[in-house]
């Protein structure tokens, strides 16, 4: 099964409708895994995924969450 079947089979189970741009939600957790530490870019996808759900769940609230987040990322200390 390919991640976008996955993707869509999950939303659809889960009553979810609004689109996964899938691109920019893995562009973002490898940033994280790479700025923060591997563990951290799961974690933080789900609390990308809260906070938009808390600001209305549009593919607008997750695209500013998830800038807000790669502002956070690029602004966290640089690993030794």
């Amino acid at each position: 099964m390919s991640l976008p079947a996955w993707t869509d089979h999950v939303r659809d189970s889960l009553g979810i409708e609004t689109e996964v741009d899938l691109k920019s939600l893995l562009d973002a957790t490898r940033d994280i895994a790479h700025a923060v530490e591997r563990p951290a870019a799961p974690v933080t996808a789900f609390l990308i995924g809260y906070a938009a759900a808390q600001r209305g769940g549009t593919p607008a609230d997750v695209d500013a969450v998830t800038a807000r987040v790669l502002e956070l990322v690029a602004a966290w200390p640089a690993q030794d």
